[in-house]
């Protein structure tokens, strides 16, 4: 049985970097905290983990001064605070690094990093070499010199953008960081630039709040962790006196037989693959890549950030041009020249990117507008769309990824990103695709959700389907995987099956060692 941390809420008070006591939070009808509460001590890295959905990203806007709690008490540092702004938590310490990130997508990274705090002399003018000195100092001291200050925000690559948006976080001297998913768009290598920064900062006494569905990074930076369920706190425990199977228990409030379903062989005998592609070339980044997608497989794309497969990914749907080799369906060859292309019968091919919020959904349209919009026409005749039909459809793949019915005439910003990222998938149900390409998928998703989308995936591919998928978790791609190809340098290096799919064999590719 664990330990949990039982310490009296008035003892100590001094020792609490962070004491939300008894938060309720509502929007509308709808409950985000009910009476939930954590602390986490001065100088500690604090783990806060639950559902998509359970309270942990308005609880860190509440901390952020973004929102304002209806009932209870949060102190910061001692001081009982009431935070009516970002300014009030900043003022306070605080400091947020957003998994939703609020960088200027058409400011440099410079700018970025300075706004609000330009250095300034007569009449408010910006003294632009003490900024940029500034910025390349800090670029430096955080070991982000391969990153140009005059570079926009828009052209990064999103791993490069988290980093980003943690480092403008880093900068102002926080006492207080919250890092809400902060490793979700990092490759492995950058998830240890991460855990530097991160013992740097607490060897000189700042306190973290880190929220991430990665038990596996929990446990290597966080001394202490929460648990929350549908809005509140239900345990609070020291890392170590805690087991992952009963951490999963809690969050989901049931016990999960497995976290990854059972492989299936393919049992079709197709007489070609669903998706070949034959010494393809894309952007100069894909360079004579070759593979085979047989019916009734999930096969998984390994590669460290930056190795092509992005445009590899793209191309196959369309939005990317193939500038050599052949790209094979079903046994016929195909030729996209718009992500239109992709849809038409006999393609078909289907990309769930890794960016729901600005690549995959219309977030201010509702979910059901978002879902039939690929394939409107389908139930459109003589320029007039059958809402009655339209509607049977959308409910139907809803109920399929357990999605809220409400979401068929709900904005999906209202909606968790593990709701958000069911809400895509289910559009790509509807399209009745032959191949799926699975970009990343369980970005920033709880335990439950990424169970879900993997038996999805399962499931499509034992019904004849063909799922292409890249994931910057090894265990996953080993676990969900029939096959696994490693990418280098734009080129299929390995293709790894069987007793050879281990984690060891796949990290060894990637490497190119």
């Amino acid at each position: 049985m664990s330990t949990v941390m039982t310490e009296p809420r008035e003892a100590h008070a001094d020792h609490w970097a962070i004491d939300v006591a008894n938060v309720t939070k509502r929007f509308g009808a709808t409950v985000a905290l009910n009476d939930a509460s954590f602390r986490v001590r001065r100088g500690a890295v604090h783990a806060l983990l639950g559902e998509n959905g359970a309270g942990k990203s308005t609880t860190v806007k509440l901390l952020s001064g973004l929102i304002r709690p209806d009932e209870g008490r949060i102190a910061i540092l001692g001081r009982d605070v009431q935070m009516r702004e970002p300014k009030d938590a900043q003022r306070a310490g605080v400091q947020t690094a957003f998994q939703e990130m609020t960088l200027v997508r058409d400011l440099t990274v410079a700018q970025n990093l300075l706004l609000g705090n330009e250095p300034s002399g007569w009449f408010g003018r910006i003294r632009r070499a003490e900024a940029q000195r500034r910025v390349t100092q800090w670029l430096e001291t955080l070991e982000l010199t391969d990153v140009r200050p005059g570079a926009y925000v828009r052209d990064l690559a999103l791993p490069v953008r988290q980093k980003i948006e943690i480092a403008k976080a880093m900068v102002r001297e926080p006492q207080v960081l919250l890092l809400d998913e902060p490793t979700s768009a990092l490759s492995g290598r950058d998830v240890a630039w991460l855990a530097r920064r991160i013992d740097e900062m607490k060897a000189r006494g700042v306190t973290f709040v880190f929220i991430s569905h990665r038990m596996q990074e929990v446990r290597e930076f966080c001394d202490s962790l929460t648990i929350y369920r549908n809005g509140r706190d239900v345990g609070a425990f020291d890392t170590h006196a805690i087991s992952d199977d009963e951490v999963i228990r809690l969050v989901i409030g049931r016990s999960m037989d497995a976290k990854y379903p059972p492989k299936q062989p393919p049992t079709f005998t197709a007489s070609a693959p669903a998706l070949e592609l034959r010494n393809v070339r894309v952007d100069g980044v894909v360079d004579d890549f070759s593979l085979k997608l047989e019916a009734g497989e999930v096969h998984g794309i390994a590669a460290l950030q930056g190795m092509g497969q992005r445009e590899l990914f793209e191309a196959l749907f369309g939005a990317e041009y193939i500038d050599a080799g052949q790209m094979r369906v079903d046994g016929r060859a195909v030729t996209l020249t718009s992500t239109a292309d992709s849809l038409k019968a006999g393609v078909a091919t289907s990309l769930l990117p890794e960016d729901r919020k600005t690549e995959g959904l219309f977030l201010r349209l509702p979910g059901g507008e978002n879902i039939s919009l690929p394939v409107i026409k389908r139930y459109t005749r003589f320029g007039l769309i059958d809402r009655k039909r339209e509607r049977a459809a959308i409910e139907r793949v809803l109920a399929q990824m357990e999605v809220n019915p409400r979401a068929l005439y709900k904005p999906c910003l209202s909606f968790s990103g593990g709701n958000q990222q069911k809400i895509a998938m289910a559009k790509w149900l509807l399209t009745q695709s032959r191949v799926w390409l699975m970009f990343d998928p369980t970005r920033g998703i709880d335990v439950g959700t990424k169970h879900q989308i993997f038996v999805l995936m399962r499931a499509f591919a034992a019904a004849g389907g063909a799922v292409l998928f890249y994931s910057t978790d090894v265990p996953e791609l080993v676990n969900v995987c029939d096959r696994v190809s490693v990418m280098y340098r734009g080129r299929n290096v390995a293709e790894l099956d069987g007793d050879r799919l281990t984690e060891e064999n796949v990290m060894r590719g990637m490497l190119a060692s």
